[in-house]
């Protein structure tokens, strides 16, 4: 069987897909195990942001950087099939039994990307956190936890006037009827500019196409609306910063 890498199209960048980590700088931060990757062009302004929040003793931690296609696939094959709990929007557990494929796609991907689609892919989105914040309680990035009675509140503030002036945002600010709020959610701006327009439908679709995942037949019928409703449906990428 051949690997995914071999599936890929030579003319498409495997780091839109997740198909290569050659764009990736790895690195174990501070006071943790956790090993985790970003693209090497944000990665200087990522600890500047790190270190300016430090001051305002708020320790940013990454909770989830780079993610391989791979990681995306396993996944999302095991909210499909029930392995792991899927979320509503407000934070209730969703029965699958309940549902038919092509609904349980559409609940997944309030909170989870298509493989293949994931801004994790790219390097430069990141899953963010202040472990000095949490009181030694864990981290289960909800919303709630950066709302302004959550233990990230403070961080979210931070965020709110900082994250600016180091290239960041967060695509998914608000609700659009697709992809839920993440608070947690910081994109750097100028790679998400350069990233986003170069994922294609018809290039999403080619690979899909070859490879096992599952509700196969519920994400192809409908990847039109996916692609519109949860991929392309976030917050601009703001100009001005380079």
């Amino acid at each position: 069987m051949k690997s995914m890498n071999d599936l890929s199209p030579n003319n498409i960048s495997k780091e839109i897909l997740g198909l290569t980590d050659s764009h990736i700088s790895y690195f174990k931060q501070p006071e943790t195990n956790h090993t985790v990757g970003v693209h090497h062009s944000m990665l200087e302004n990522f600890q500047a942001l790190v270190a300016c929040a430090k001051k305002e003793d708020i320790e940013i931690k990454i909770a989830s950087g780079f993610r391989s296609f791979e990681r995306q696939l396993l996944i999302w094959n095991n909210k499909f099939s029930g392995i792991t709990v899927i979320n509503d929007i407000d934070g209730k557990k969703v029965d699958v039994n309940t549902l038919d494929d092509g609904e349980i796609v559409k609940a997944i991907l309030v909170y989870s990307a298509l493989p293949g689609a994931s801004r994790h892919h790219w390097g430069c989105d990141i899953d963010i956190y202040a472990d000095n914040l949490l009181a030694g309680k864990p981290l289960r990035l909800e919303p709630w936890e950066y709302s302004q009675t959550g233990p990230m509140a403070k961080l979210t503030t931070w965020l709110a006037h900082n994250a600016v002036n180091y290239g960041f945002y967060f695509p998914y600010d608000k609700f659009r009827g697709g992809i839920a709020p993440e608070p947690w959610h910081l994109s750097y701006a100028p790679l998400a500019r350069k990233f986003q327009p170069q994922l294609e439908l018809a290039i999403l679709q080619d690979y899909l196409s070859k490879i096992d995942i599952a509700g196969k037949a519920a994400i192809t019928n409908n990847l039109s609306e996916i692609f519109s409703r949860y991929i392309n449906n976030v917050c601009n990428a703001p100009q001005g910063f380079n």
